[in-house]
């Protein structure tokens, strides 16, 4: 069994995402990891310990195989390691048990919202001076850019250079028909990557760039793509969200999403 076939099977078995989109496009790349800690019975693996670049320690242990001390021997030899950063997807009890046993506190919860259609979503309000229109590929310094000063604070987003979002582009989901750009006076100022990936729709990421708050773009951008998604004929949509961004979070309960599961970040 290799790695994403287990990481496959505890996310078929716990219904959420056992590996971050970083650690799955690592493991894809064949990226050398930071932390790679396995367990394997009768040539089987059953758990893993990953970890790659400066991303936190993510622990999985096939559901065949709980119960037995894998995830505990894991995770301890993870700290004995010096590794202080864990997530726990879902936030399923015996992860939370896991990291309470083991000292760990939380440090960040990451929200996954669901909007179930019931029908055509509203149209976004016209913003004045604003262009919403489809990805070209000469936008992509400038998306870029606006995601840079979007996400200054955010550990991962706003890491993302040219290489991340080629990569992404090059994944099996992209459609340029599904990234949309806000532009004022020739200049982008953000923008809403949709994905489409197993039926179900995603507000992948929705940048607004800092000078161009407040105005309603961002919801504007969020409700551009929404009706994108339900003329692909989705009729679920996911997205993450910080559990403190509550500017954030009201436009997306406006918008009818509600909380489906959340992930929690713990800390030695």
């Amino acid at each position: 069994m290799s790695l994403l076939d287990l990481a496959h099977r505890v996310r078929e078995h716990d219904h959420v995402e056992a590996l971050n989109e970083a650690s799955q496009i690592a493991l894809r790349e064949g990226t050398i990891p930071r932390v790679d800690d396995e367990v394997v019975v009768d040539d089987v693996l059953v758990g893993l310990a990953f970890a790659s670049g400066d991303a936190p320690v993510e622990v999985l242990v096939d559901p065949s195989h709980r119960r037995q001390g894998i995830g505990t021997g894991l995770l301890r030899r993870a700290l004995d390691a010096g590794e202080t950063q864990f997530w726990a997807h879902g936030q399923l009890p015996g992860a939370v048990a896991l990291a309470k046993a083991a000292g760990l506190v939380p440090a960040r919860t990451l929200l996954v919202l669901r909007l179930v259609f019931e029908g055509a979503p509203d149209p976004e309000r016209p913003i004045d001076g604003v262009t919403l229109r489809t990805f070209r590929p000469d936008d992509a310094e400038a998306v870029i850019e606006v995601n840079r000063r979007a996400f200054a604070q955010h550990p991962e987003q706003g890491a993302m250079d040219r290489a991340d979002f080629d990569r992404r582009a090059a994944s099996s989901w992209f459609d340029p028909e599904g990234l949309f750009v806000a532009e004022r006076d020739g200049r982008v100022i953000g923008f809403h990557w949709t994905k489409i990936e197993d039926g179900i729709g995603e507000v992948y990421v929705v940048g607004v760039d800092p000078d161009s708050h407040g105005g309603g773009l961002g919801t504007a951008l969020t409700a551009r793509g929404l009706r994108h998604l339900h003329e692909r004929g989705v009729g679920i949509v996911d997205l993450y969200v910080e559990g403190d961004n509550i500017p954030a979070l009201a436009v997306y309960h406006r918008l009818g999403f509600v909380e489906h599961a959340r992930d929690v970040l713990y800390s030695a």
